[in-house]
């Protein structure tokens, strides 16, 4: 009897549902206080920074409005944006450092 061979149509485990990704993103704009456009799940739209996070919800802290707690499931897009409400686009780390120096 031949040895066991493994089977040809081995099923892939699926990737991790949790990278930490999204944590270290959201620690990176509270940290810097990034301006960000919130669109919920119910297709309204919120302004603000995220001033606090956890697993489940954000705060949004917004400037002579009331701040918000936005459980994550309702959340559809968070979009970084200017302090003049327009879109900005990412920087990385290195273009930062540059423009903190002048250069």
């Amino acid at each position: 009897m031949p040895p066991d061979q493994p089977s040809r149509s081995r099923h892939k485990t699926p990737p991790p549902g949790e990278t930490g990704q999204e944590a270290l993103y959201l620690r990176s704009l509270s940290d810097r206080q990034i301006p960000v456009q919130v669109k919920l799940q119910d297709g309204e739209t919120v302004t603000g920074w995220i001033e606090y996070f956890d697993d489940r919800m954000i705060r949004l802290t917004r400037e002579g409005k009331p701040n918000l707690f936005i459980y994550k499931n309702q959340i559809r897009t968070i979009t970084e944006h200017g302090r003049d409400g327009r879109r900005r686009p990412r920087t990385g780390p290195s273009e930062e450092a540059a423009s903190e120096d002048g250069h």
